[in-house]
């Protein structure tokens, strides 16, 4: 038997990339310079996938600032002091805010797509952010002649086209990051903002036909970065239920990294809905242990007893690197990890199949 494995997105920058973006950040380099380093990064990821025998690749966000902001290029009127979102360890990651409209992205999730493909011999999938996250670039104060209804709707709007744009050029599937999902619990444990976030999610994905829905996944985890989260203390028992209600095809759930996996997996098995298929986290991108592949399959055989085969799936718990100056986990290190997602997930069929 077969089960499929997926990376989420991003994989640490390579360390030409680094430099080459510190130089153009400096002015030392131009931007035709800058989108050299991008392009011989995405071929060598996309290289180093393939050699692992990685069913679906992605580009590894290489060319990405970071998972969350990648829209927000060109004729945007924006200030730096939008929200901040704290992380355990102390550090911040800042959004920028909406001075004005009307919104719309400078950049669309299908042109990381088309410049993947030309590089790859295997499906490629797609990573967008969640309309729900970049909701947060609206001040509470409002924008003069601008309400807030109008920003949503024209972010609903820019989402779909976002996501259809990856959908129409032939990704796999396409992936809404939705980190902010465990976030909002924190920010507001009566789940107001959750619900909220959940809603217009799915006002974004009511755009879609059913079959194209089947190609939409959503992933959720305490965010990653520098080693750190911003809401692993958040029960995953209040968010899950909430998850499921998103009408979306396919789930990434991190679980590698749950204290109780036991516990996340019966929820899970709960609130399932027919025709949604689960990828659960069987490697840490926080943990700089690189999991055998053996650990890697009693992880998946577990998942197995709480959720059957046929809509099983396996994946990281998180992107290695959402942010592109982080450079806490090596890029050997992931690829390390994502050789043992795979190796583990075949033995772990194989098993089953058995």
């Amino acid at each position: 038997m077969n089960i499929p494995t997926e990376p989420i997105g991003s994989i640490p920058r390579t360390a030409e990339l680094l430099v080459g973006m510190s130089d153009f950040a400096a002015g030392r380099i131009s931007a035709d310079d800058l989108d050299a380093l991008h392009e011989a990064a995405v071929r060598d990821t996309i290289k180093r996938f393939e050699e692992l025998g990685s069913p679906v690749v992605t580009d590894g966000e290489q060319s990405k600032p970071s998972f969350a902001t990648y829209p927000l290029t060109g004729p945007i009127s924006l200030a730096p002091d939008g929200a901040v979102i704290p992380f355990a360890d102390g550090h911040t990651r800042q959004l920028p805010r909406l001075t004005a409209g009307p919104f719309r992205y400078g950049v669309r999730a299908g042109s990381y797509l088309t410049a993947a493909q030309r590089h790859a011999t295997v499906p490629v999938k797609q990573a967008v952010i969640a309309a729900s996250a970049l909701s947060l670039l609206y001040p509470q104060d409002g924008i003069a002649g601008y309400d807030r209804d109008q920003f949503l709707a024209d972010l609903v709007a820019e989402a779909e086209a976002d996501i259809r744009s990856a959908l129409d050029a032939g990704a796999h599937r396409v992936q809404i990051d939705f980190t902010e999902g465990r976030l909002a619990l924190k920010l507001d444990p009566s789940g107001g903002v959750l619900d909220s976030f959940i809603d217009l999610n799915n006002q974004v994905l009511a755009r879609f036909s059913q079959a194209e829905r089947a190609r939409i996944g959503v992933h959720t985890c305490p965010g990653g970065d520098q080693d750190s989260t911003h809401s692993a203390d958040v029960d995953y028992a209040e968010l899950l239920p909430r998850l499921f209600q998103l009408d979306a095809g396919a789930f990434y759930v991190q679980l590698a990294s749950e204290a109780e996996p036991d516990r996340v997996l019966r929820i899970i098995a709960g609130h399932v809905r027919d025709g949604q298929q689960v990828f659960v986290g069987v490697t840490d991108p926080i943990d700089p242990a690189v999991e055998t592949p053996e650990q890697v399959r009693d992880r998946v055989l577990h998942a197995a007893e709480h959720l059957g085969t046929e809509r099983l799936g396996t994946t990281d718990d998180c992107g290695f690197s959402p942010f592109g100056d982080d450079t806490s986990t090596s890029r050997e290190t992931a690829f390390a990890k994502v050789r043992a997602r795979i190796e583990g997930t075949s033995l772990a069929a194989a098993q089953l199949g058995a």
